[in-house]
């Protein structure tokens, strides 16, 4: 059904366009007391074995929306009631800023793929964090709250400018994210460098730390699959040196490698995600499992499209997984197929929970052993 409204409708219109609409009906929906009991009965039906801890929260399962779809903390009650156990918010910059000249987002629907140089359209971290205190929730889920650096600020007083929004959204925050990734603000991927992460990790540690007495916010970094295998492990092991909490694996590319898309499509500038993202992002979950193990928390997502690839990144090392792209594509059924595909591999596993499960593949190629094997040891 939802593949036809969008084969008619939906795939007709701009692509920032649709959003807005679909989001806003999405908001309409959840206002609507009778209306968004029977939505979240259908769409968000909930399944004991799949319940998870992670960053010391509990949630109903491991699945979650990644971070650019609600971009100013709008509609988390409505992404909720779809069935996302975890919604991310964000990417949020201290200062309020239009983001890129339109148009700025681009699908590619030969390759279930979207492009986008939004350029952290938002509304400013004073005015995301007055909307997140005066909320009153209707529907039980975790916050992620990530921030990135405001595309006027330059790259020296990047530190300053995620320290301001630390301290305004680190006390609404179920857990921050450091967003150093993202391909569409100038010079933001330097601070994956380690000599640059070390100081703003630890600035945004102390700031949260300083703002928010009462608990402590985890903290995360998310990173690009554009980084060298090196980098990768020098970002690891720079989260366990500085106790992070947990590492969001993978951003967009700017690879465009093997893409079945018109040439003036692909040749777009800005982030890709979606399923060519799959492999890469696997792939460097993987990595950072064999590195750090469970020492921290690993967000796997790019390319989880279904039950299958989310169950791949818990084998793979990642606690929690999220998606975004796929979202555009399947339409609000989407969570509750992961949920229950999710559910059915469970089942047929070897591992009694979820949690059993989380890097299972990587600790089998590590020691030759099957999963059988590993749960009779």
């Amino acid at each position: 059904m939802y593949q036809l409204f969008f084969n008619l409708f939906f795939k007709r219109m701009d692509p920032e366009a649709a959003h807005h609409l679909a989001f806003r009906w999405i908001r309409l929906l959840a206002r609507i007391p009778v209306l968004r009991t029977y939505a979240a009965a259908v769409l968000a039906p909930r399944h004991e074995e799949l319940r998870t801890e992670a960053l010391g929260l509990r949630m109903h399962g491991p699945f979650g929306l990644a971070a650019g779809f609600d971009k100013n903390a709008a509609g988390i009650d409505g992404l909720a009631m779809l069935g996302f156990d975890h919604v991310e918010i964000g990417t949020v910059t201290a200062l309020a800023q239009p983001g890129n000249p339109k148009q700025r987002l681009f699908r590619l629907v030969a390759d279930r793929a979207l492009i986008n140089r939004m350029g952290f359209n938002n509304d400013g971290s004073a005015e995301v964090a007055r909307r997140l205190g005066e909320r009153r929730e209707v529907f039980r889920t975790v916050v992620g709250v990530n921030i990135g650096k405001t595309k006027i600020v330059p790259e020296a007083e990047a530190v300053a400018d995620y320290v301001t929004s630390t301290e305004r959204l680190a006390r609404h925050a179920d857990y921050l994210v450091v967003n150093v990734s993202s391909p569409n603000t100038p010079g933001l991927r330097n601070l994956q460098a380690t000599e640059a992460l070390r100081p703003l990790l630890t600035a945004v540690r102390e700031a949260a730390d300083r703002t928010e007495t009462r608990r402590r916010v985890p903290l995360l970094v998310k990173i690009a699959p554009d980084l060298a295998d090196e980098d990768v492990d020098a970002v690891a092991d720079l989260a366990v040196e500085l106790g992070l909490d947990g590492i969001i694996a993978t951003n967009t590319t700017i690879a465009r490698e093997g893409l079945l898309s018109p040439a003036e499509l692909t040749a777009e500038t800005g982030g890709l995600s979606g399923a060519p993202l799959k492999e890469r992002s696997l792939e460097v979950l993987r990595r950072l499992y064999a590195r750090v193990g469970d020492r921290i928390t690993l967000v796997g997502v790019g390319g989880v499209e279904t039950a299958e690839d989310a169950w791949q990144r818990i084998l793979a090392g990642a606690t929690l997984v999220q998606g975004y792209s796929a979202f555009v594509y399947q339409g609000p059924f989407w969570s509750r197929a992961i949920h229950r595909g999710l559910a059915a591999r469970l089942a047929d596993s070897p591992y009694a929970t979820l949690a059993e499960a989380v890097g299972a593949d990587v600790r089998t190629a590590a020691t030759g052993t099957t999963g059988d094997q590993e749960q009779a040891a």
